[in-house]
């Protein structure tokens, strides 16, 4: 288990400042990203903000679907492999060791760029904690939370001075191999992170 840094909560960059600097970004630096760095983004995306559990990202009934991971390759601190975030005590499980970053983008439906990003964040999703109480209703319920806390993500990187962008095109079950998510889970969306280029 790592225990990741307590996220800063009252950084210099104002929301209305990271909306206007938000953007998409392909391209990143040979450089590392801090193990705070990442605490931060793991945190906007999914971290617990009540003490009942509630988290940075709305949810449905607060059925919380989803399963955030981050596929590290440069990361200060951690070795290369694949971590599950546990929101709860903040804090990261490794699920795979070693680099998978270019298994991913490789499955990636050519998008080779994504390997270069220091690290990958994972959104996948367990349907069914969902679909459980809504039915088929909860499926959408489900793509807004995902799009909420991958746009966390976005913001978050902004902040930090780093470029991200979302990939949804690729093959799940070659995301899913490369970074040994469990079976029932769905990647829906990865983030490149890394310093831009």
């Amino acid at each position: 288990m790592v225990r990741l840094p307590e996220p800063q909560q009252d950084g210099a960059v104002s929301l209305e400042a990271a909306l206007a600097q938000r953007r998409s970004v392909r391209s990143y630096k040979d450089k590392t990203l801090s193990l705070a760095q990442v605490a931060r983004l793991l945190w906007a995306a999914q971290g617990q903000t009540h003490p009942s559990g509630f988290r940075t990202a709305p949810s449905a009934g607060a059925t919380y679907p989803l399963e955030l991971y981050v596929a590290a390759g440069d990361v200060e601190g951690l070795e290369p492999g694949v971590y599950r975030y546990r929101p709860k005590d903040h804090t990261l499980i490794l699920l795979r060791a070693g680099d998978v970053r270019r298994a991913v983008a490789r499955a990636s439906f050519g998008q080779d760029w994504a390997a270069d990003a220091a690290a990958l964040f994972i959104i996948a999703a367990d349907f069914k904690r969902t679909t459980g109480r809504y039915g088929d209703r909860g499926e959408g319920y489900v793509f807004m939370e995902a799009g909420c806390a991958s746009q966390n993500i976005a913001l978050e990187a902004v902040a930090l001075g780093l470029g991200s962008v979302i990939v949804g095109a690729f093959d799940d079950a070659g995301v899913k191999a490369a970074a040994g998510l469990p079976e029932k889970e769905r990647p829906l969306l990865y983030m490149p992170v890394g310093v831009p280029d």
